[in-house]
Order: structure tokens, then C-alpha cells, then sequence
């Protein structure tokens, strides 16, 4: 009898210190991480951000399973220079790549090497635009456009399934949605162009509305593919502990948005899922957070180590607690995108200021934009007289040296209230503010900036060689470490 107690007793103190050590395990284990970047989708071009005319369900779903920010900038409205500052957490001119079509440097240290350093599985499918040297942080990069499919996202379910299974893993899922040009695909004509209503600064015509139309055609068709992403983790058992993060790379590809400063070109719509680690579900988080703050908050919630090299800080707090508060500044930056350009901007929550130092320039955006039907809809209506203030914008030169908005009052940044007496404090305090970051992270203002590559009004190729101005910040900005005003 004792001798069964005994046993008895054994079998379930083994069977308690089994539960006891997979539950331990379960607390101790990595989170994995699946980034979602969408190309050229303006953050107001969700469902969960009050756009009632895109079709996102899955995306919308997971926002009310995860977190939904309210205030997240990018660094630049610009493809390349944009992933490039996500990648590194450093701004545009801090990362040897600040114009388009330009890769990372090899010495600028990678947020998804760091984690396959720390024995992450690390993988990439999509569209890449990041040059050679930043290759080196993953296991697997799928950037072949024809598997990669038109929208950049045949790959995806493919990648997941295929990974190690005995490691926690990263997967970079990058789109070709939505950016130009459209369609056809399966999703055509989910959008009825009759019903779509226009910001106030395009044309309100046909061809303006089918120009949106298939635009929000091809956003679905990325809500699409993250739905499928998120049934296949369900399906291996791993959703739980998977922190899924959705973002965009630069604003939609229309007229005063991509490329451009404005909230229209830089705020970037930003949804957290992770049923591991957020506490209250379906809320808003309304703090002040850059691009730049992605690859440190990545780091510590693998709990890892962040380099100094990364410029932002971690933002993990945040994601625990959504009501505190995080930064008082955003920067961000305009620099060679098919045409001369170099603007920066520093926003808070309320006010944004704005330095354009090629004033004598029109600011049309980029090519595939001044191309676009909606673009050439503006071009009629001004050569027949009949531009509205907010429709002139993307003509003017030359244009404000500075701008002022008071953000909270005036959502597409319309009115500039640089000359209004009242607000020559706010306008001397964000000049000052500007002025320090500029020092603290090396931006320096060449003399020879790239020159257009395009033509401003058609948006074609224009003749004979291509070069590369100067770099804004030079070589001496790679070595900067410092992230000014915070």
C-alpha cells in the first residue's frame, strides 16, 4: 500500500513539475514578430481609421483584437528611404541612403540582423528596395516579382509555412500594394468610383474617382493576404504568442500626398496584435510615435540589446500602458524623389512646422504621380482657371521658405499660419527646434542637390545623364548616433 502511495504520489508531482516547466516555458518564450508593410497606402485609407468607402475587414478585425495608433509618422514619404529609416531606426540623411533607389550602406547596423543574431529565424517576401548589403539580415528573401505575384504577397503563406519550426521567427512581408500601376487582379471593380468622395485638394472627377477606385482595389487586396497570414499562425498554434504589426511605407500615390511632408504623405496607419502581451484590446493609442522608434521597441520586446546606432527609442511601454505618453517632436524629411526636393518638418501633436529649402520649386510629388489621371485632372482645371486654392498647391512657385499649421484645427494642413502674428511664438519655437535637430543629427543643406529625372507636368523620363547631387549630412551623418529633441 505504501509502495503504491508512493508511486501515486510520484506520478502526480511529475505530472505537476511537467505543467509547472510548460508553463514556465510558455512565459519564457520569444514572442515571433510578422511585419506588415503596405506600399503607398495613406493612413486614413483603412476601415478602422473612419475610411467607409476602403474594404479592409481583416485588417479592421485586427485592430479590434490589438491596438490602433492614432499618431505614428514616417520619416520620409518616399518608398526606399523610408524602409531604409524602419529597418535601421536612423533618420533618412543618418542612413547613407536618403534619396530613392538608394541602398543601406553595409556598416549601418539592421534591426532583423540583431534578431538573427540572437538565433531569430529571419525572413523576407515582397518588395525589397533596401539595396544589397541589407540582405544579410535574413535567412530567406523571397524578391522575385514574378512569384512574388502582382500585389508582392504570393510568397507570403509560403515563407511562413516553410520556416524552422524549433525557432522564434521574423517575417518582413512587404507589398507592391497599392502603388501604380493598377490592376486588373481579382479584386477589380470592388470599389464602385460613383460613391467615393475626394480630399478637398483633388479634382472631383470621373477619372479622379476610378483612379480611387482601383487604388482601394488594391488595398483590399492586401487586407486580403493579412487575413491569410493570420488564419495560417492560427492554424500552426502560434497566433497567440505572434506579435503582428501592420504599417504603410509612404502616403497614397495622388496629388499633395506621397512624397510630401503633410500628415497626407507621412502618417502612417499602425495596428499592434499580440495576445501575449497586450493587456486591454480594441483601443487607441493617440501618443506621438516615428518610424525611427520601431526598430528599438522590436529589439526589447525580443529582449534583445539595440545598438547606439538606433536613433529612436523604444515605444514597449507604450504598447503596455497606450494612455502615457511617449514623444513631444516628430521629424521628417523630403529629399530627392524623381525631382529636386528638400523639405523637413517638425511636428507635435498640435502643430506642425515646415522648412523648404528649394522654395523656388513646384512640389508635384513623385513621377508616378504628375502621371496619374488624377494629377492630369488637376492640369485641366487649372489651364481652363478653374483650380481651387487647395487644388493649386502641387503648382505654386515658387512656394513659403516656411510653414506653420495648427494641426488640430486644420487636419490637411491647408492654411499656413506662419504670417499670422498670433502664432509667431509657436513659429519661433518650432524654427528653434528644427534648428537643433538639424545640428544634433548632422543635416547640412548642399549646394548640389540631384536634379529632376522627370518631367514635373507629364511625369516622363527626361533626356540625358542621370546623376546623384550631394548627400544631405555628407558622410559625416552615417556616424551619427544622436536622435535630437525627443
Amino acid at each position: 500500500m505504501k509502495k503504491y502511495f508512493l508511486i501515486t504520489f510520484l506520478l502526480i508531482a511529475g505530472t505537476l513539475m511537467t505543467v509547472h516547466l510548460h508553463a514556465q516555458n510558455k512565459e519564457n518564450e520569444l514572442p515571433n514578430i510578422v511585419l506588415f508593410i503596405g506600399d503607398d497606402i495613406g493612413w486614413d485609407d483603412i476601415g478602422c481609421y473612419g475610411n467607409k468607402q476602403v474594404q479592409t475587414p481583416n485588417i479592421d478585425r485586427i485592430a479590434q483584437e490589438g491596438i490602433r495608433f492614432t499618431n505614428v509618422f514616417l520619416t520620409a514619404s518616399s518608398c526606399s528611404p523610408s524602409r531604409c529609416s524602419i529597418i535601421s531606426g536612423r533618420y533618412p540623411h543618418n542612413t547613407g541612403a536618403p534619396e530613392l533607389h538608394m541602398g543601406l550602406p553595409p556598416e549601418v547596423p539592421l534591426f532583423p540582423e540583431i534578431l538573427n543574431n540572437a538565433g531569430y529565424y529571419t525572413a523576407h517576401a515582397g518588395k525589397w528596395h533596401m539595396g544589397d548589403s541589407a540582405k544579410r539580415s535574413f535567412d530567406v528573401i523571397h524578391e522575385n516579382r514574378e512569384k512574388n505575384g502582382d500585389g508582392g504577397e504570393e510568397m507570403w503563406l509560403t515563407t511562413l509555412q516553410d520556416r524552422p519550426k524549433e525557432k522564434p521567427f521574423f517575417m518582413w512581408f512587404a507589398s507592391y500594394d497599392a502603388h501604380r500601376p493598377w490592376g486588373p487582379n481579382i479584386f477589380t471593380r470592388s470599389h464602385d468610383p460613383s460613391i467615393i468622395s475626394l480630399p478637398v485638394y483633388h479634382a472631383n472627377t470621373e477619372k479622379t474617382r476610378v483612379d480611387h477606385a482601383k487604388y482601394f482595389d488594391e488595398i483590399k487586396r492586401f487586407d486580403y493576404y493579412i487575413g491569410k497570414i493570420q488564419e495560417e499562425l492560427k492554424r500552426q498554434g502560434v497566433l497567440k504568442n505572434t506579435i503582428i504589426l501592420i504599417m504603410s511605407d509612404n502616403g497614397r500615390p495622388f496629388p499633395r500626398d506621397k512624397t510630401r511632408v503633410y500628415d497626407s504623405g507621412m502618417k502612417t496607419p499602425f495596428i499592434i496584435r499580440w495576445d501575449n502581451g497586450i493587456n486591454k484590446k480594441g483601443i487607441v493609442c493617440k501618443s506621438l510615435i516615428s518610424a525611427i522608434d520601431l526598430a528599438p521597441t522590436i529589439i526589447e520586446l525580443a529582449r534583445g540589446k539595440s545598438p547606439d546606432s538606433f536613433q529612436g527609442r523604444s515605444f514597449a511601454h507604450v504598447i503596455k500602458n497606450p494612455e502615457s505618453k511617449f514623444r513631444n517632436y516628430i521629424f521628417a524629411e523630403h529629399n530627392w524623389h524623381d525631382y529636386e526636393a528638400m523639405e523637413r518638418m517638425v511636428r507635435t501633436k498640435e502643430f506642425m512646422y515646415v522648412l523648404n529649402l528649394r522654395p523656388s520649386l513646384s512640389n508635384t510629388g513623385a513621377a508616378d504621380v504628375t502621371g496619374s489621371p488624377s494629377f492630369q485632372e488637376l492640369r485641366v482645371l487649372r489651364d481652363s482657371g478653374k483650380l481651387s486654392a487647395a487644388q493649386s498647391d502641387v503648382f505654386i512657385k515658387p512656394r513659403p521658405f516656411e510653414e506653420l499649421y495648427n494641426c488640430l484645427k486644420d487636419s490637411f494642413q491647408l492654411l499656413n499660419i506662419a504670417s499670422i502674428p498670433e502664432y509667431a511664438g509657436k513659429l519661433e519655437e518650432l524654427r528653434h527646434v528644427m534648428d537643433i535637430w538639424r545640428i544634433k543629427t548632422a543635416d547640412t543643406t548642399p549646394d548640389v542637390l540631384t536634379k529632376d529625372w522627370f518631367n514635373r507636368e507629364t511625369g516622363t523620363l527626361l533626356p540625358g545623364k542621370k546623376l546623384r547631387g550631394e548627400m544631405p549630412g555628407g558622410k559625416k551623418a552615417i556616424s551619427i548616433t544622436a536622435g535630437g529633441p525627443f
